[in-house]
This record gives structure tokens, sequence and C-alpha cells, in this order.
């Protein structure tokens, strides 16, 4: 096999090389895994609002809860001396009295606020198990998609670890010089650095050449290097 015809295997392995890496980096699993993470971070913000909002109501109506706790305390202390016999006076047992309904009074407004919040407080929790399920959702399916995209990079992998090593057995069959000319050309022509000539037809940029430039390059000696006109790749008669 002559040097030109190795450089074409070369160049078949580049192209296979090419595509595993546009393989790799275009798996529909990245651009899935994207929108999933994007998801996941706007129902992690809202789970995180809405635990705010939450904590806050809880905080209030605890602190209700402990207001509305600490004056019942003091209504039954109150209703004890009132009803002990201690106190005979009845100017001081209507006032004590009136203290009394008073405070019952604002228990009672204290616990129809604090209801108010537990009811709030009761929706917060229903939309927050609702997020929070969502987000697990979408956690789970990140887990998935980032597990199948490291499944596909190890076979990705795998493919180009054996297309590397047939691509430099036949590199070591072409001269230095030759392939470094190749690998230019290459990197200026998108990844096409040598082509088949099939009949008048570059297999590089599918272009024509003329007719006696063909003639030319079959007529060349053995060894000699001939270029596309059109694409500058390198032709193999």
């Amino acid at each position: 096999m002559s040097t030109l015809d190795e450089l074409l295997l070369v160049q078949e392995r580049d192209l296979a090389l090419d595509r595993l890496r546009h393989r790799r980096t275009s798996l529909p699993e990245r651009s899935e895994l994207a929108a999933r993470e994007t998801d996941a971070a706007r129902v992690d913000a809202e789970v995180k609002e809405l635990q705010r909002g939450r904590d806050e109501v809880l905080s209030e109506e605890r602190r209700l809860d402990d207001e509305a706790r600490s004056m019942a305390e003091r209504v039954r202390e109150m209703e004890q001396r009132l009803y002990s016999g201690t106190i005979s006076s009845p100017r001081e047992l209507q006032a004590m009295q009136a203290d009394v309904d008073m405070l019952k009074r604002n228990r009672e407004g204290i616990e129809d606020n604090e209801l108010e919040f537990m009811e709030q407080r009761e929706r917060f929790d229903q939309q927050l198990a609702t997020a929070e399920a969502t987000l697990a959702e979408l956690r789970a399916e990140v887990e998935r998609l980032r597990a199948a995209i490291a499944d596909a990079e190890r076979e990705i992998d795998a493919e180009t670890a054996v297309e590397e090593e047939a691509r430099a057995d036949h590199a070591t069959r072409v001269t230095p010089s030759l392939l470094a000319d190749y690998e230019r050309r290459r990197g200026h022509n998108r990844g096409a650095g040598a082509a088949r000539l099939i009949g008048d037809t570059c297999q590089a940029c599918h272009l024509s050449i003329p007719s006696t430039e063909v003639e030319n390059i079959r007529r060349a000696p053995e060894g000699s290097i001939s270029y596309c006109d059109n694409c500058g790749a390198i032709l193999v008669p």
C-alpha cells in the first residue's frame, strides 16, 4: 500500500474521530439535562421562598399561641382568686371580674388571629409539599440523565481509543513531512486534508478538476504530491 493510500486511511480515522467527538459533545441528553437543571434550580428557589414564608407564618402562629396560653393562665389565676373567698369587697370583686372578662375577650381575639395564621401555614405546607415533590422528581431525572451521559461517554471513549490506535498505526507509515502537510491542510479545510480523486472529482469538496490537470496528476511520477485546486486537499489518484 502506498504512502498516499495510508494517508487516506489516516483521513478516514480522523473523520471517524471527528464524528465521535461531535457525537460526544452533542448527546441529546445534554440539552435535556440543561433544561432539567434549570427547572430544578427554579423549583429549588420556589421551595426556599415557600419555606421562608411558612417559617414566618409559623413563628407568628407560635407567638400568638404562647400569648394566648399566657393569657389563659392569667385568667385561671384571677378566677381562682375571684372564687377563693379571700376577697370580700364587692367593688374589688367587680373590678376583678371586669379584668377577667377583658382578658378572655383579648384571648379570643388572639386565638382568632392564631387560627388565621394556622390556615396560612397549612396552605404553605400544602404548596411546599407539592414543590418539594416536584423538586425530588427533577433531581432524580437530573441524576438519571447524568448517569446516561456518563454511560454514553464511556462507550464513545472506548470507540475513540480504538480509532486513535488505528490512526496512529496508519500514521507511522506516512512520511512526517507529508503527515504535517496533511494536518495543516486538514486544519484549514474543515477536516478534509486528503481525498480520493475519482474521475475528475475531488471527494473532499466534490468539485470537478480540469481534465488536463487530472491527466497530469495521473501521469505524475510515483511519490508526487498533488492538490485540489478548489479546496487544497491532497489528492490520491
